[in-house]
């Protein structure tokens, strides 16, 4: 297997663009990427397109890729295309590197895209909630109702609150139900959840490309509207479109092309699978994987960017991708060490919370972060130094798991 190295990369700005299609968004982030690099379209060899909802919200199924990319000239080519939910560009990378890898080909773009945004938000909802094992939801919608009187009289939380998968995201009961445990198994509290999204506020204020952000207190996240017990409006990830791409080649040719190539230390990607409680969770799985195949430890990461759906969601990733110990998250994120000045600031360009979470997008996207940092090019969020960074995201839901989670560990 050769090394491999991304050489460019790209991306638009995330928000709701109701007026833009994925042609439209995918051309200024592929364009982006291949400017970056400094290579002609011509000189593209094999694309992978990650896209997780389009046949939901417009309608565009199958060809996804091929339909993008050929507005853009590009065709002749493999195109394949790539759907694991939340995952589905950092799947798209995972085989653009593996293509890059054995030898097949030299120059590889892959390309992650999402439009989220509907008329009809309730439709946005339904298109994320289509991430789940849907017969056990069914079963479970069924027991929410034959139990919510019974919760309600013991003072407890029904499962999914009325609203579900409606009004919100049907994943923010699920990440609302494990930050109810975190918070009796680590003693974490609303404020600690508060300050992870202040924190990922902040440092999307200072990037031009995320949705949101802004010099944010904890009151003024605990304030905002509450969307399911414990997590506020401004605790979580919101409805979101973008495109972002990025150029690989092999790392031996990199310099053919820049000075400045980023090489891939370590691309995994796993499913989740059943366990028992005392066993490693998919993250901590794919993290360990990783770290054995880029030789680092947590401590020589320089900067981090991770699937903060939910604030909760960043404290228990700490732990999971061995930042800190085991209950330890809520002392981390006090302590600010994940914070831009930290030792190991995490979300700098705002996470999921501000940057925002077009789903098939956000895998790329966050590689996108770590290449510009490892760069220097980060500007007014720039990590001092960064040599080494890590993404991790993940997608979908099974039993209470990520269905497909992916960790990629970045250098120069």
């Amino acid at each position: 297997m050769r090394d491999v190295a991304i050489i460019g990369a790209g991306m638009t700005k995330f928000g709701k663009f109701l007026e833009r299609s994925l042609k439209d968004l995918a051309r200024e982030a592929v364009e982006g990427a291949l400017q970056s690099a400094g290579i002609d379209k011509s000189q593209v060899q094999v694309a992978v397109v990650g896209n997780a909802t389009a046949g939901l919200i417009t309608g565009q199924e199958m060809i996804r890729g091929q339909v993008v990319l050929r507005e853009l000239g590009i065709g002749g080519i493999p195109v394949v295309n790539t759907e694991n939910a939340c995952a589905s560009s950092s799947t798209a990378f995972h085989l653009g590197w593996l293509y890059v890898a054995s030898g097949m080909y030299d120059v590889a773009l892959v390309v992650g895209m999402e439009k989220l945004t509907h008329p009809e938000k309730a439709r946005s909802f339904q298109a994320i909630g289509a991430a789940v094992d849907v017969e056990w939801v069914q079963e479970m919608a069924r027991r929410a109702k034959e139990a919510k009187a019974r919760a309600q009289a013991e003072g407890g939380q029904p499962a999914f609150q009325e609203g579900a998968g409606e009004r919100r995201s049907m994943f923010m009961d699920f990440y609302a139900a494990f930050a109810r445990r975190y918070m009796e198994r680590t003693g974490a509290t609303k404020e600690d959840f508060a300050r992870v999204a202040v924190k990922n506020l902040y440092h999307g204020s200072l990037n031009p490309k995320a949705q949101y952000g802004g010099q944010y207190t904890i009151e003024d996240i605990l304030n905002s509207p509450l969307v399911v017990e414990p997590l506020t409006r401004l605790m979580c990830s919101p409805i979101s479109d973008g495109a972002a791409a990025v150029v690989l080649v092999p790392a031996e040719k990199a310099r053919q092309y820049t000075s400045r190539p980023v090489l891939v230390r370590a691309s995994v990607l796993l499913s989740g699978k059943d366990h028992g409680p005392d066993e490693p969770s998919i993250t901590e799985e794919a993290a360990r994987l990783a770290y054995e195949k880029a030789g680092v430890e947590p401590k020589d990461l320089d900067v981090l960017e991770v699937h903060d759906a939910s604030a909760p969601a960043e404290l228990i990733i700490y732990e999971e991708l061995g930042l800190c110990g085991e209950g330890e998250g809520p002392s981390l994120i006090r302590s600010g060490h994940t914070r831009l000045g930290g030792k190991q600031p995490v979300n700098t360009s705002g996470g999921l919370i501000a940057k925002g979470h077009p789903i098939g997008a956000t895998g790329v996207a966050q590689i996108c972060e770590i290449f510009w940092q490892l760069r220097g090019e980060a500007g007014a969020r720039q990590v001092e130094g960064a040599k080494v960074g890590l993404t991790e995201n993940g997608g979908g839901m099974i039993r209470g798991e990520a269905a497909a989670l992916s960790v990629h560990i970045l250098s120069v």
